[in-house]
C-alpha cells in the first residue's frame, strides 16, 4: 500500500487536496458555521488549524467545487455560488512596533486587493481602504463580499505589555474594522480569528452583532483533532510510529495521547489533539516537543511576569469562565491568557456550580512550559539544567533514592548553569521557600513528573508533593530551624495521610536551605 503523505504547517487547502496530504475532514463544521451567523469570531491557540481553516472557508466562497469532492460539505452545499473574498493575513503586520508601521504594514496588505478593485485618492487610511475595496469588489461583481481576517490580534500581541503602544494599536485595528459594519449590506459573510479575545467596545467597536464561537460546543472540535479521527483516520501513521518504536499501537496511541492530547474548548465536548504536533510527529516519525518548536510565547510570559503568575497554582485552577473567557484589555492577571493561548485548558466542569476546572493539558506543554520559566523564575538555562543536573536528579528518583536526588540538587546549586540574574535572585530569597518552590516545580514539570506545589489540605498547605510510580514525596522546604522539625511539620499537620491509601510507598522529607550559602543546610527522609 502507498504511503500516505503528511504535511506539518501548511495552510492552504488547495494544496492539501492537490498534493493528496493527509486532511481531516472538518467541512461540515465550515458550513454549519457559514450558517450560523453573518459574522463570526473563533479563537483557538497558535499552530491549531486557524489559517486552515480560513483558506478552506475562502474556496468554499469562491465556489470551488471540485476542491471538495468526497469531503462532508458536498452533502450540505446546494448552492456553489462564487463570491469575492477578500483574505487578509494579519500575521504580517506583528513584528510592528509603533503607530507608523503598523499603519503602512496594514495599506500594504491591502494593496494586493487595491491591485484588483483599484483605489481612490482619499483612502489614506486602512479602514478607508478596505471599505473602498469592499463598495468596489461588490459592484465590480455583482455579487456580495466576503472577509477573512486571519490572526487580528498579532499586531498586538507583540506589545501587550506596553499600555502606550497598545493604546495607539487598538485605535489603528478599530479604525481598520469599522468598514465591516458600515459595508453590511455588501457581505455575504466575514470571519474573524485570533489568539486572544479583545472586546468588541475596545477593536470590534461597530460590530455588535459578531458571534464569538470560540467556546461554542458545536464547534469545540472544529480546530485539533479528536480521538475518533486517530482512530479511524489516522491509523497508518500510528501503524508507521510503531514500526519505528518497536512496539505496539496500542502503546503508540497512550504515547500520542499523553503527548498531544487534552484540549477542551467546551464544557461538555470531547477533547483533542495538537494538530500541527501530531502531524508532525506522524511525518518525522518521531515524538517530539514540536509546538514550542515553531516560536516561544514571550508576550504570554511577559504577561506573567508583569502580573507575578504563581506557576504553581496553575494545574488546577477552579474559576467560573468570566476568569478566562476575558477580553485581553481587561485582564487582571495572566488567567485569559494562558487558556486562550492553549497553555491552559478546559479539563472538568460543573453544571451546578457553573465552575470550570482549568489545567495544563498534556506533556508537550508542560515540558515547553518548563523549559521556557526556567530561566524567567529560576535564573537557569533551561537546556543545560535539563542535560546535566535534572537528568541524574531524575535517574536517582527513579531509582527510588531521595538521598542521592538530593545530593545531585546540593551539588547543582553550588555551581549551576546560572544565566544573567540568577544570583540576584538567590540574593533576594532569604526566607521565601517559594524561590525553592518554584525551581522544583519547573525542574519535576520539566521531566514530566508529576508534582504539586502548596497543594490545600485540612492541616493547612504541603510545599511539594512529588509522584513517582512506586512511591509519594511529601517535601517539606524551611529556610530556618532543622530538618528534624520540618518532618515534625508533616506530621502534626498530617500532610502525608492523604497518600496513604493508593497502593504506594510514602516518603517524608524535611529539608532545611540556608540564607547563607543558599543551598540545602541539611535533610531528613522517613518513610510513613
Amino acid at each position: 500500500m502507498e504511503k500516505r503523505r503528511y504535511t506539518a504547517g501548511l495552510q492552504t487547502f488547495s494544496d492539501f487536496i492537490e498534493n493528496e496530504y493527509v486532511y481531516i475532514d472538518k467541512t461540515d463544521l465550515m458550513w454549519k458555521m457559514t450558517q450560523l451567523s453573518k459574522y463570526v469570531f473563533l479563537s483557538r491557540p497558535r499552530r491549531f488549524g486557524k489559517t486552515l481553516l480560513s483558506y478552506t472557508l475562502h474556496s468554499f466562497f469562491e465556489g470551488k467545487r471540485d476542491l471538495f469532492k468526497g469531503l462532508k460539505v458536498m452533502e450540505l452545499e446546494k448552492q456553489w455560488k462564487s463570491y469575492p473574498v477578500i483574505h487578509l493575513d494579519l500575521s504580517m503586520a506583528k513584528e510592528e512596533m509603533d503607530e507608523n508601521g503598523l499603519t503602512s504594514k496594514l495599506m500594504l496588505i491591502l494593496n494586493d486587493y487595491a491591485k484588483i478593485y483599484g483605489k481612490e485618492e482619499n483612502e489614506s487610511t486602512p479602514g478607508g481602504l478596505l471599505r473602498g475595496i469592499i463598495k468596489r469588489a461588490y459592484e465590480a461583481t455583482g455579487s456580495k463580499v466576503v472577509v477573512i481576517v486571519d490572526e487580528y490580534d498579532a499586531p498586538m500581541l507583540g506589545v501587550m505589555h506596553e499600555e502606550q503602544t497598545l493604546t495607539l494599536f487598538r485605535k489603528i485595528m478599530q479604525e481598520f474594522f469599522i468598514p465591516l459594519k458600515a459595508s453590511d449590506p455588501m457581505l455575504q459573510f466575514c470571519f474573524i480569528t485570533g489568539i486572544t479575545k479583545f472586546s468588541q467596545l475596545s477593536i470590534f467597536s461597530t460590530l455588535n452583532n459578531l458571534t464569538n464561537i470560540s467556546m461554542h460546543p458545536d464547534f469545540a472540535t472544529i480546530c485539533g483533532i479528536t480521538e475518533e479521527e486517530i482512530c479511524t483516520q489516522l491509523t497508518d501513521g500510528i501503524k508507521c510510529l510503531a514500526k519505528r518504536y518497536e512496539t505496539t499501537d496500542e502503546e503508540i496511541h497512550d504515547l500520542l495521547k499523553n503527548k498531544y492530547d487534552g484540549y477542551r474548548f467546551s464544557e461538555d465536548k470531547e477533547a483533542v489533539f495538537n494538530p500541527y504536533s501530531l502531524m508532525k510527529a506522524f511525518l518525522m516519525e518521531r515524538i517530539e516537543n514540536y509546538w514550542f518548536e515553531s516560536g516561544t510565547p514571550t508576550y504570554l510570559f511577559k504577561q506573567m511576569q508583569f502580573f507575578n503568575t504563581d506557576i504553581t497554582d496553575l494545574d488546577h485552577i477552579e474559576v467560573p469562565s468570566p476568569a478566562f473567557d476575558r477580553p485581553s484589555e481587561s485582564m487582571n492577571d495572566a488567567l485569559p491568557l494562558l487558556y486562550q493561548s492553549g497553555y491552559l485548558t478546559i479539563k472538568d466542569y460543573n453544571k451546578e456550580s457553573q465552575i470550570y476546572t482549568l489545567a495544563i493539558p498534556n506533556q508537550e506543554v508542560r515540558v515547553g512550559f518548563s523549559e521556557g520559566l526556567l530561566p524567567i523564575y529560576a535564573g537557569m538555562d533551561a537546556y543545560r539544567t535539563q542535560t546535566g543536573f535534572a537528568l541524574k536528579f531524575w535517574r536517582a528518583l527513579k531509582q527510588d533514592d531521595i538521598n542521592q536526588a538530593l545530593e545531585e540538587l546540593k551539588t547543582f546549586l553550588y555551581s549551576p548553569p546560572y544565566i544573567m540574574g540568577f544570583k540576584d535572585k538567590l540574593n533576594d530569597i532569604n526566607t521565601k521557600e517559594g524561590f525553592y518552590e518554584y525551581t522544583l516545580y519547573l525542574i519535576f514539570s520539566m521531566l514530566n513528573v508529576y508534582v504539586h506545589t502548596q497543594l490545600r489540605c485540612a492541616g493547612g498547605r504541603m510545599d511539594v508533593i512529588v509522584h513517582m510510580p512506586h512511591t509519594t514525596y511529601v517535601m517539606e522546604l524551611k529556610m530556618r530551624g532543622t530538618a528534624q522539625e520540618a518532618l515534625k511539620q508533616i506530621d502534626e499537620k498530617n500532610y502525608a495521610l492523604p497518600f496513604n491509601t493508593d497502593g504506594k510507598k510514602v516518603v517524608k522529607v524535611g529539608i532545611i536551605f540556608s540564607t547563607e550559602t543558599k543551598n540545602i543546610k541539611e535533610w531528613k527522609v522517613e518513610e510513613l
